[in-house]
C-alpha cells in the first residue's frame, strides 16, 4: 500500500542501559489513525540491526505504544552491539502503512563482578581429606565487566579457611573428621571499586579416611565360668567401634593374640566361646585358675589400626572328680596269730580327691566287704584305718588252706556332684560318686616247727666204679607248718678225702645224694656225712653212711713196662732171656690172679712166660730155636706186647660177668747172628737230618715262590751240569790206562735232605760157612740177603769193587790193591766231616739215598785213581 505518516514520534533515537531487565520501557510512540476503523496491524519490529530479539513493542492503550526490553538476550555493553536499529511497521484498516526506525543506543553501566568457571554456573563442592595439611584447596575465578580490580572476601569469618587477594581459598588446619564438622559452606564475595559485589557459595566437605583405631565398647574385663563347659559355650560378647565408621556399621575383625587352648573368638561378631576342655583340677589351672586372654580388634586385616584388651576368665571348680586311690589295689602281709586290734593299713594316705575346692574334695571310707571281712574292720574314729578284729592261725583246721583274704572298700565322695560319673570304673550310689578299692591280705605263715627227717640215719651201699654224677640215695624231711615249708638240704660235715674236699653233693630241693668224684675202695671204704635240712629258719640233721663196695677197677701194674733185650741166635731153648723177670702189682687183686700172655709180635712163638699164671712174677724164656737158614725166621727184631690180666682165679662163668683189668708191657728183643763173614767194606756213618715244614694257609705264596725258585734253580743246575760234562769229556784220560790201580775199600755216606728211593743192587755172592747156603751182598754197603734159587747175580756196572774176607778157618782170598796215600788222606777228611751213626744190623739194608751217595763217591774215587777195568769179583 501506500505509505502514510502513521507513526508519531518516529524516527527517533533512544537509550537504554545495559543489563536492563525485561519489560523496561525504552521509548514511547503513538500511532495516528486516519479512519475510524483503527489499526489493522499493530506496530511491530520487523527487523533489527543487528538482529536481536532484545526488544519488543507493548501497547499502552489509546494508540500509545512503547518499546520494552525482553531480557533475551540481556543487553551487555561490553559484549553486545552498542546500538540497535529497530524497524517498526504499522498498518491501518484502510491499508495504509508506515515504517520508521527507532535507534536504541545501549549505554554502559557499572556492573557487578561476574564469577567464571564452575562457580558461574553451579555451586562448587570441594572435598578435603581429613588429616591434610593446610594448603590451597581451590582457586576462585571472577572478572569485572569494566575490567576493574576486584577484591575477594569470605563469610562467615570464623571458619578455618581464608581467601587470598587473587581468589585462592586456603585451609588453615588439619581437619579431623571425628572431631570437626564434616561440611563447611563458604560465601565468597567479589567486589569492584565502586562497591558492587557478587557472592557465590562454596561447599567444602571433609572426607573421612581410615586414620582412627577401633576401640572396645565392652567395659567388663573379668568373667567367671565353671570348669568342664562344653565346647561352644559363650563366655563373653566383645564389642568395639571404629571412629572412622561412625555413620555406618563398623566392619571390625576380632582375634585372640595370646596362645590359648581353651577359648576362641568369632572374628566377625566378637563372641568369645569355649573350644577346649577346661579342667580346673589339672595343671596349669590347678595352680593358676585365672586365664588371661588378649583380644585384638582391627578395622581391616591389612591395616595397622588395632586395639587390644586383656580379659581375665576365672575358672570355678565343680565337684566333677570322685576320690581316687593310688594304688587302687593293696596287698598286705600279716603274720599268723597276729593279735586283734593290730593296725594293718591307713587308706587315707593313699586316696585323694583332685577337686581343688575344699568343699568338693571331701570323702569317706565305707562298705568293708569281701571274703574274710569279719576278721577285719574300719575304725570309725579315723577314716580309712583298717585293723584286725580276730587272730588267725593257719594250722587251725578251720583256717587250713586259707592264706589270702580279699576285701573291698568303698571310697565315697561327700559333696554332691554336678553330674553322674563319666568313668567306667566308678559306681554311682544315689547322688554320690564312689570309688572301689581292693585289698588283699595275705596271712604270712610263721615258722613254728622244726624240720623232721623221715629217718634219723641213712645208709647207702655204692660200688666204687659208680659214675661221677650218679645218684646214690635220697633223704627226706618234713615239718608241720602250714603251708608246708620249702625244705633245703645241704651237707654240713663229712664227704671229703685228702684229694677232694667234697666227694658228695646233695640236691638242695629234692634231697638226692650224688657223687662228685670217683670212689676208691682201696683208699676209703666208708664215708659218713652229716646232712642238714633247713626251712630257712630252723634246721635238723641226719647222718648218712656211704659204704664203698669193692670192684675190680685197678689194672695190674708191672715193672718194668718196657724193656729192650739182645739175645744170640744160638740161644738154647728153655733158657731165660737175659735173666729178664717181670713183676706185677694190683691194688685190688690177689697176686695169684695174674695171667700172662703175649698178644702180638711173637712170630713163630719163640717166647713164653713161665709161670704163665698164678704168680705176680714171671720169667721170659725161649720156647723154640730160631731157624734163619731154612727161611722160617726172617725177623731179627721182635717187638712183643705182653698182656697181664687179673682173672686167673675166676671161673669161666665168672669171667663173663666180672670186671677184668689188663696191664701191658712192651718188649723189644734183637737177635744177634753169629759172626760168619767179614764184610770187605768198612762200616760207614749215616747222618740223617729230618726237617719238617709246617705250612700255613695264610702263606699261600710260599709254595708258589718255592716252585718258581726250584724251576729256575733246576734249569741253572742243568745248564751247569751240561758245561761240567763237556769239560770232563775234554779233560778225562782214555780208558785202560789205569790198570793195576788199587781198589777202594772204604765207603762214605753223606747226609741228604732230599731222599730218593732206589733198589739195592746185590752185586756179590758168597756161601755161608755154617749153613752152606748161598747169599748175596752189596759190595758198597755190605747189605746181604739169602740168594733165591735160579736168580742171576746183579752186577753194578761202572762200579769197581774188590772184596776180601776171612772165613772161620782163616783162609784168605785175593785182595785189592792198597790205596794210595793221597786217597787215604782224602778218605780221612771225609770221615772226619761226617757224624758217627749206628751200624746197620744184619738183614737190614741202608737207605736208598745212602746207597746212591756211596756209589757216586766210589765212582769219583775210581776216576781219580785211574781205574779203567773192572775189578775181579771177591770170593770166600
Amino acid at each position: 500500500g501506500r505509505r502514510t505518516q502513521l507513526l508519531k514520534g518516529l524516527p527517533a533515537t533512544s537509550t537504554v542501559e545495559e543489563n536492563t531487565a525485561a519489560g523496561v520501557s525504552v521509548y514511547t510512540f503513538n500511532v495516528t489513525a486516519l479512519s475510524s476503523e483503527g489499526v489493522a496491524i499493530l506496530p511491530i519490529i520487523v527487523n533489527s540491526n543487528p538482529l536481536a530479539e532484545a526488544f519488543n513493542i507493548e501497547s499502552k492503550g489509546d494508540l500509545e505504544y512503547r518499546v520494552v526490553t525482553t531480557g533475551n538476550p540481556v543487553l551487555d555493553y561490553e559484549t553486545m552491539p552498542k546500538s540497535f536499529d529497530l524497524q517498526i511497521f504499522v498498518e491501518d484498516t484502510t491499508g495504509r502503512t508506515d515504517l520508521n526506525i527507532l535507534t536504541v543506543q545501549v549505554t554502559d553501566k557499572n556492573e557487578v563482578p561476574v564469577f567464571r568457571g564452575n562457580m558461574a554456573i553451579q555451586t562448587v563442592t570441594i572435598y578435603v581429606l581429613e588429616g591434610t595439611s593446610p594448603e590451597c584447596i581451590y582457586q576462585v575465578n571472577a572478572a569485572d565487566p569494566e575490567n576493574a580490580e576486584l577484591k575477594y572476601s569470605l563469610l562467615p569469618a570464623p571458619v578455618p579457611f581464608l581467601v587470598s587477594e587473587n581468589g585462592a581459598i586456603f585451609s588453615t588446619k588439619e581437619f579431623d573428621y571425628e572431631k570437626d564438622p564434616h561440611c563447611y559452606f563458604l560465601n565468597i564475595t567479589v567486589t569492584d571499586p565502586d562497591g558492587l559485589n557478587s557472592t557465590k557459595t562454596v561447599n567444602i566437605n571433609i572426607i573421612n579416611i581410615n586414620d582412627e583405631r577401633p576401640y572396645f565398647t565392652t567395659k567388663q574385663r573379668i568373667y567367671r565360668i565353671p570348669e568342664e563347659q562344653s565346647p561352644g559355650t559363650i563366655v563373653a560378647n566383645i564389642t568395639a567401634k571404629d571412629p572412622d565408621d561412625e555413620d555406618s556399621p563398623s566392619r571390625l575383625f576380632y582375634s585372640i593374640q595370646s596362645s590359648d587352648r581353651y577359648f576362641s573368638i568369632n572374628p566377625s561378631t566378637g563372641v568369645l566361646q569355649v573350644t577346649g576342655r577346661i579342667d580346673r583340677d589339672a595343671l596349669p589351672l590347678q595352680l593358676h585358675p585365672n586365664v588371661s586372654v588378649i583380644v585384638r580388634v582391627e578395622d581391616s586385616p591389612s591395616s595397622h589400626h588395632a586395639s587390644e584388651m586383656e580379659i581375665t576368665i576365672i575358672i570355678d571348680d565343680i565337684n566333677d572328680n570322685p576320690p581316687e586311690c593310688n594304688p587302687s589295689t593293696f596287698r598286705k602281709e600279716v603274720n599268723e596269730n597276729t593279735t586283734a586290734g593290730t593296725f594293718l593299713l591307713g587308706l587315707r594316705n593313699y586316696c585323694k580327691d583332685i577337686d581343688v575346692d575344699p568343699s568338693n574334695n571331701r570323702f569317706n571310707f565305707t562298705g568293708l566287704s569281701g571274703f574274710g571281712s569279719n576278721n577285719f574292720a574300719l575304725e570309725s574314729t579315723v577314716p580309712g584305718r583298717l585293723v584286725m578284729t580276730e587272730s588267725i592261725d593257719l594250722e587251725n583246721p578251720a583256717n587250713l588252706g586259707v592264706e589270702v583274704y580279699s576285701l573291698t572298700v568303698r571310697v565315697q565322695d561327700i559333696a554332691c556332684p554336678n553330674y553322674s560319673s563319666k568313668y567306667p570304673f566308678y559306681t554311682s550310689f544315689d547322688i554320690f560318686l564312689c570309688y572301689i578299692i581292693y585289698i588283699y591280705i595275705r596271712i604270712k605263715p610263721v615258722n613254728e616247727f622244726f624240720p623232721v627227717f623221715s629217718n634219723l640215719s641213712y645208709e647207702f651201699n655204692v660200688p666204687e666204679i659208680t659214675k661221677v654224677g650218679s645218684s646214690i640215695g635220697k633223704v627226706n624231711a618234713r615239718d608241720k607248718d602250714w603251708p608246708p615249708s620249702v625244705i633245703t638240704y645241704s651237707i654240713v660235715a663229712g664227704g671229703g678225702t685228702r684229694d677232694y674236699t667234697n666227694i658228695f653233693w646233695i640236691s638242695p630241693t629234692k634231697g638226692d645224694v650224688k657223687i662228685l668224684a670217683r670212689l676208691d675202695y682201696e683208699t676209703t671204704q666208708k664215708h659218713i656225712l652229716i646232712v642238714q635240712a633247713s626251712d630257712q629258719e630252723k634246721t635238723a640233721t641226719a647222718s648218712v653212711t656211704v659204704n664203698v663196695l669193692e670192684v675190680n677197677d685197678e689194672e695190674p701194674v708191672c715193672s718194668p713196662n718196657f724193656y729192650s733185650l739182645q739175645i744170640p741166635v744160638s740161644l738154647a731153648v728153655g733158657t731165660g732171656i737175659n735173666g729178664f723177670r717181670i713183676e706185677c702189682q694190683d691194688r685190688d687183686s690177689d697176686p695169684r690172679s695174674f695171667r700172662y700172655f703175649i698178644n702180638e709180635g711173637n712170630v713163630n712163638n719163640h717166647f713164653i712166660f713161665s709161670p704163665s699164671a698164678g704168680s705176680n712174677t714171671s720169667q721170659l724164656i725161649l720156647a723154640s730155636r730160631f731157624d734163619y737158614e731154612s727161611g722160617l725166621d726172617t725177623n731179627w727184631i721182635y717187638r712183643l706186647r705182653v698182656y697181664i690180666t687179673d682173672d686167673n682165679l675166676l671161673s669161666a662163668r665168672d669171667k663173663a660177668t666180672h670186671l677184668i683189668k689188663t696191664g701191658t708191657v712192651a718188649l723189644s728183643i734183637r737177635v744177634i747172628p753169629n759172626p760168619t763173614t767179614v764184610i770187605a767194606t768198612t762200616p760207614g756213618f749215616t747222618v740223617v737230618t729230618k726237617r719238617e715244614n709246617l705250612y700255613s694257609e695264610s702263606a699261600w705264596y710260599v709254595p708258589f715262590v718255592i716252585t718258581l725258585g726250584g724251576l729256575l734253580l733246576l734249569g741253572l743246575l742243568g745248564y751247569l751240569g751240561f758245561l761240567l760234562s763237556t769239560w770232563v769229556r775234554t779233560r778225562s784220560p782214555p780208558a785202560g790206562k789205569a790198570d793195576g790201580m788199587s781198589l777202594i775199600h772204604f765207603t762214605f755216606c753223606f747226609s741228604s735232605q732230599t731222599m730218593t728211593k732206589l733198589n739195592t743192587v746185590f752185586d756179590g755172592e758168597a756161601r755161608d760157612p755154617v749153613t752152606g747156603k748161598m747169599y748175596e751182598f752189596n759190595t758198597q754197603s755190605g747189605t746181604r740177603r739169602w740168594k733165591k734159587s735160579g736168580e742171576p747175580l746183579q752186577l753194578a756196572p761202572a762200579v769197581q769193587v774188590t772184596s776180601s774176607a776171612t772165613d772161620d778157618g782163616g783162609q784168605g782170598t785175593d785182595r785189592a790193591k792198597a790205596p794210595s796215600k793221597k786217597e787215604l788222606s782224602e778218605k780221612k777228611e771225609l770221615t772226619a766231616k761226617t757224624k758217627p751213626a749206628a751200624k746197620p744190623s744184619a738183614g737190614q739194608s741202608e737207605t736208598p739215598g745212602q746207597d746212591g751217595l756211596r756209589l757216586q763217591k766210589q765212582k769219583e774215587e775210581s776216576e781219580k785213581g785211574g781205574l779203567s777195568s773192572p775189578a775181579p769179583q771177591g770170593r770166600y
